[in-house]
């Protein structure tokens, strides 16, 4: 009886998470659906016909190509140094105790906590400080500052689970320092190591404040996007290239949530 009427006065709760969630991905299904319209013209309901050719066309531009060819090296070497970078971090945070801890746990934080156009500006600051041409390393640069709090994050939650007593234990058996890393914490952190790294990578390949502010005359897929707001005619390439980013970051998105969560369970204990 009671499990009843609780489902009964739940009910509201989910009508208004699922009007949250249509609308949330209302505008997704429209640059979906219209990435497969007949027509060159903006948007017009309902569509003429269907077709497949934009996304042929798409892939013969060369700009479109160098725009995804760019996001793509810019992302995978932005996650390849926030591996390194955030897993460190969170391992000698969380494992040790010295004077600032607290201080260097706030520092890896803040940038996804600071609005992206103070970060950029700060960056951009910075670039003529040290008097740097903008271009990829500027971009990569500004890239990893974000992308290390994705793998340090996720990384710092896997160790405060991961119990001490294992390490306590292989110690106690004769394994040293290296040996315990290797076999117990190393297996224990992996897969958080490997979602932060997609979280880190499907924020870096979409991220365009922070990249217009350190890109210079370079064009990431975000940018290249931003300027076709310009070029109506071309909306319907525009909205297969959109769907395109769409796919590339949502994959990993889910991708980090199931090794997150690998029983499915939210992470509830």
């Amino acid at each position: 009886m009671h499990s009843r009427a609780a489902g009964t006065a739940g009910w509201p709760l989910r009508v208004v998470v699922g009007l949250g969630f249509v609308f949330l991905h209302f505008p997704i299904a429209v640059i979906a659906l219209y990435a497969f319209n007949t027509e060159t013209s903006a948007f017009t309901f309902p569509l003429k016909g269907f077709t497949t050719q934009w996304f042929a066309r798409a892939l013969a531009r060369s700009d479109v190509l160098s725009a995804i060819g760019l996001s793509l090296e810019v992302a995978t070497v932005s996650v390849l140094l926030a591996v390194v970078l955030g897993t460190l971090g969170a391992l000698a945070v969380h494992r040790q105790r010295f004077a600032g801890r607290d201080a260097l746990n706030l520092l890896f934080n803040l940038p996804i906590a600071l609005p992206g156009i103070i970060t950029g500006i700060a960056l951009l600051s910075a670039v003529r400080l040290l008097d740097l041409e903008p271009g990829l390393l500027t971009i990569v640069i500004g890239h990893v500052i974000f992308c290390v709090v994705m793998v340090y994050t996720s990384v710092s939650a896997r160790l405060r689970r991961l119990p001490r007593s294992h390490v306590e234990a292989s110690m106690d058996l004769g394994a040293d320092a290296l040996r315990t890393f290797r076999l117990i914490v190393v297996p224990g952190i992996a897969s958080a190591v490997l979602a932060g790294g997609l979280l880190a990578f499907a924020l870096s390949f979409d991220e365009i404040i922070v990249t217009t502010f350190t890109a210079g005359p370079q064009r990431t897929l975000p940018i290249w996007l931003l300027n076709q707001l310009t070029k109506p005619r071309d909306m319907p390439i525009t909205n297969v290239v959109a769907l395109v980013v769409i796919a590339v970051t949502t994959l990993p998105i889910i991708a980090a949530y199931r090794l997150a969560n690998p029983t499915g369970d939210g992470g509830r204990p």
